[in-house]
């Protein structure tokens, strides 16, 4: 028999009934000092007459047989109705006993089941929680990576960039009409330009990864946040799925029953947590398209870069092969030039010596004409030999004229000649500093395309 069973006397006597509204006003009064006056009123059953007793010659207060028959008939009554009123009350009392403990049963087990519900709720909104953390965490270090590369990228830069402003610098130090604005020099421009235009948008870029990065911070730490709620929350809840009647620590908190502290209810509670989840996914979709936008923008750096490289080394072989094939025509005619040169000073020695040699035929001429006007008399005739000697003096003088015109005319020539070596020889100075900036200056810089491949492997090899 358990500590709330009913002797079994009392279940033979009276059946079980419900508690009746007129019996839970009177269970209140069970304890109460009332009762016994209550009681006290139905034993009224008569005034006592007096009666004199010779024995004593006094008179005494009696009752009648029929009272005293009366009283007891009375009691045995009242006891009846007593007893059964207090089988009823115990009853109906056993009845609340075993209603409210299958009540407060139930509603503990409904509790304990519903902290359960909660408990496992929250298990899986944390798992949910944990689960985009651990995603939006990877997504912020792959973006952090992406970013480190990106920023090894554009210090990579700078070394084109001082490669390509090097050359155009160096090729200001040609000469002359070399000092042109030719193929090599517009590109070289455009290599600048391309540079420089990649330098910026990755400035560009690496801003906007910081500013991503933050946001992803911030909604991973909104998502911190809530973990950590729910995992206090998922402790309290579990602590409390477990509580039992017989754990320790259970005590009593008047009125704590009419405190609520509650900010949310269940469908807010989940939309909180949806919306903290969304938010995440939705920044960390985002991340992953920036990171799409870093990876595009290298390669396209990549390949503009190495395009516009060979474009200018084509460029530069081009040139070079150009001003070395118009060097080598310079240098054959200036060895042409040269060699007319020599030729010329020995037509002029030639001239000069012609010039000379009709001296003495002039002389011995002149002297014979002189020589012959000292003929007296009729010997001075004109004869033919006079005639002959005039025109012998006549031929000479046009011949030192004529040749006299001969080396005035082959002089000037050897001047300009000797002009045109000088030109040459310049020119081709020209071209072989011209040589010298383009092919040593300038492609020994470009030898290989001025990349780190260990810190810009993108930069190494271009990429489609």
């Amino acid at each position: 028999m358990s500590y709330y069973d009913l002797p079994a006397v009392a279940r033979t006597r009276t059946p079980m009934t419900p508690l009746s509204p007129e019996m839970s006003k009177m269970l209140p009064y069970v304890n109460d000092k009332t009762t016994t006056r209550h009681l006290g009123n139905s034993l009224d059953v008569g005034h006592a007459k007096a009666y004199y007793n010779p024995a004593s010659k006094s008179v005494y207060n009696r009752y009648s047989v029929g009272d005293w028959g009366f009283s007891n008939n009375t009691h045995f009554k009242l006891s009846d109705k007593e007893r059964s009123y207090g089988e009823r009350l115990r009853a109906d009392a056993w009845r609340a006993i075993k209603e409210t403990d299958a009540r407060t049963r139930n509603r503990q087990n409904d509790v304990t089941k519903r902290l359960g519900e909660r408990v496992y709720d929250i298990a899986f909104w944390k798992g949910e929680l944990n689960t985009e953390i651990n995603q939006m965490a990877t997504e912020i270090e792959n973006l952090k990576e992406y970013r480190r590369t990106l920023e090894h990228a554009l210090g990579d830069t700078a070394n084109p960039l001082h490669v390509s402003e090097e050359c155009l610098m160096h090729r200001e130090k040609r000469r002359g009409i070399d000092l042109v604005n030719d193929d090599v020099e517009k590109k070289l421009i455009k290599e600048v330009g391309i540079i420089k235009k990649c330098q910026e948008k990755m400035k560009r870029l690496l801003d906007k990864a910081a500013a991503q990065i933050k946001v992803d911070r911030a909604a991973q730490h909104a998502l911190d946040i809530d973990s950590k709620d729910k995992h206090h929350a998922q402790g309290v809840d579990d602590r409390m799925q477990q509580l039992r009647n017989s754990s320790g620590g259970i005590g009593y908190f008047p009125s704590i029953e009419s405190v609520d502290n509650t900010i949310t209810i269940p469908e807010t509670w989940a939309k909180y947590t949806q919306e903290n989840i969304a938010r995440s996914q939705k920044e960390r979709a985002a991340s992953e398209r920036l990171r799409g936008e870093i990876d595009s923008l290298m390669r396209a750096c990549a390949n503009e870069m190495w395009n516009i490289f060979n474009a200018v080394n084509n460029a530069f072989n081009t040139r070079i092969h150009e001003t070395t094939d118009a060097r080598n025509k310079l240098q054959a005619h200036l060895q042409r030039t040269m060699q007319e040169i020599f030729d010329m000073e020995r037509n002029i020695n030639l001239l000069r010596k012609a010039i000379q040699d009709k001296e003495n035929p002039m002389k011995v001429a002149q002297t014979r004409l002189d020589e012959r006007t000292r003929r007296i008399n009729v010997e001075v005739c004109n004869d033919p030999v006079m005639k002959s000697l005039k025109n012998e003096v006549d031929e000479i003088r046009d011949s030192i004229i004529m040749l006299k015109q001969s080396l005035k005319e082959a002089e000037l020539s050897l001047a300009r000649l000797m002009k045109t070596k000088a030109v040459l020889e310049n020119d081709i100075g020209v071209k072989e500093n011209s040589l010298k900036v383009d092919s040593q200056l300038c492609m020994g810089m470009r030898k290989g395309f001025p990349m780190d491949p260990k810190v810009g492997p993108i930069f190494q090899m271009p990429t489609c």
